[in-house]
């Protein structure tokens, strides 16, 4: 082979390798891309953006869309998919694509004050409470639920589920063979980690390459060592940051993390939870939306895989809700009307939430689909105190959770609580105070 030959071969390679990486490390870019091509004057189209794309949770959105293509044949979806942060990427492209005047035709954001602080209030969403005075919904969601979806008596968004985020998964063969007992208390779970350490067990599986998962941790702690109405305290400043109970839930964080798996860093959270089911970890702190994964990976609950409410935080429920809404100067009206008014339906809710690992916030649900799980959920929602997931939009803005975020996220490098402490509480004050 002469030269000539040879150094195009290598270049074709070089290229090649570039690319690999650079699907590798934003799967999103192919979606985007081939989304960004197609003809969107084309009426019988809708674009759906979400960042749905791991185990259950999209097998679940697929069989929404099977049920809308059987009411609109004719209609090509284009389902958007942009992973990482927990939507917070995404959030970013749409944010980019609604001020270009492009927006998708409908859209996943969480409710609460993520969805009031940036999307209603800066003007960038349309109101649906029609869709709630027409289809007679108004009495089929909780009013807790419509509030979050509320803003100066205009709803906004279409909730979709309820997930839970206080929970535990563990290996059951593991927790078998070992005779680990649940543990009740924050003490007890550090035991219970203790054990499983010394039989040459990870105790704890965690996947925090978008860093949220490792947040999420962070959260459940917050409950369990400060109880509900602190922790709600933490948010309206009535609980302060700068106390010596903050100061042990930043303490007991860093010892939980020393029981982790080495490469957390480098995984996302459904590869940490492929870790709880090859038995590589014992044990996982992540939201209910896990369950949906285990069941598609083929896995039986109680058999294969138990749970617990994280300990301490028993009698608490910490939620939060997906929902879909309608950006303003949509290009397929129709299509995105129909969409928000399937997933508010009863049939949209009843296929989609038993799939996902979540339960319908539609009080007229059909428990009998759900598994043992999901029954457990949806009476723990009626019965347990509610909190706001504060790192799924529930509780605070983005731009609060983005910067309590990166404080965890040094905090995990240095080490150094008290630092830790007062930005935190300096965070606080800007968003409280102003």
């Amino acid at each position: 082979m002469n030269k000539p030959i040879i150094a195009v071969f290598i270049a074709i390679l070089v290229i090649l390798s570039i690319f690999l990486f650079l699907v590798l490390n934003n799967p999103g870019i192919l979606m985007q891309n081939r989304v960004s091509s197609r003809n969107y004057d084309n009426p019988n189209t809708l674009e759906i953006l979400n960042w749905w794309t791991a185990g259950g949770e999209a097998q679940a959105l697929n069989e929404l869309y099977k049920l809308y293509r059987n009411d609109n044949p004719d209609v090509e979806i284009a389902n958007t998919t942009i992973v990482g942060g927990a939507g917070a990427k995404a959030h970013s492209v749409l944010l980019t694509r609604i001020k270009g005047n492009s927006p998708p035709d409908s859209f996943q954001v969480h409710a609460g004050q993520e969805l009031i602080e940036k999307w209603v209030k800066p003007g960038l969403l349309e109101p649906l409470t029609f869709l709630y005075t027409e289809y007679g919904w108004m009495d089929k969601f909780p009013s807790d639920i419509i509030d979050l979806v509320t803003y100066k008596e205009e709803i906004y968004a279409v909730p979709l589920n309820i997930h839970r985020g206080n929970l535990v998964w563990f290996n059951s063969t593991i927790f078998h063979k070992f005779n680990i007992p649940i543990p009740k208390t924050p003490r007890e779970f550090i035991k219970t980690m203790e054990i499983l350490a010394d039989k040459g067990i990870t105790p704890l599986a965690l996947g925090d390459k978008n860093i949220w998962p490792a947040v999420r941790l962070l959260e459940n702690i917050l409950i369990a060592d400060l109880g509900s109405e602190n922790y709600k305290g933490l948010w309206n400043g009535t609980t302060p940051w700068n106390s010596k109970k903050m100061e042990t839930v930043l303490i007991n964080f860093l010892e939980i993390l020393k029981y982790t798996n080495s490469d957390h860093s480098a995984l996302t959270w459904d590869e940490a939870v492929q870790y709880v089911i090859d038995g590589k970890c014992a044990m996982i702190s992540i939201g209910d939306f896990a369950e949906g994964y285990f069941r598609a990976e083929g896995l039986t609950l109680e058999k294969d895989i138990g749970w617990f409410i994280y300990p301490g935080s028993q009698g608490v429920f910490s939620m939060f809700s997906d929902t879909f809404v309608l950006p303003k100067n949509v290009k397929h009206r129709d299509n995105a009307f129909y969409w928000l008014r399937l997933l508010g339906s009863k049939k949209g809710q009843d296929v989609f939430n038993p799939i996902k690992g979540s339960i319908s916030p539609r009080m007229d649900s059909d428990i009998l689909y759900y598994d043992v799980y999901l029954k457990s959920a949806y009476k723990s929602y009626s019965t347990d105190k509610i909190v706001g997931s504060f790192v799924h939009g529930a509780a605070i803005n983005a731009e609060w959770e983005i910067q309590i975020t990166e404080i965890v996220r040094n905090l995990m490098i240095n080490s150094d609580i008290l630092k830790a402490l007062q930005l935190l509480k300096d965070t606080a004050d800007k968003h409280l105070h102003g």
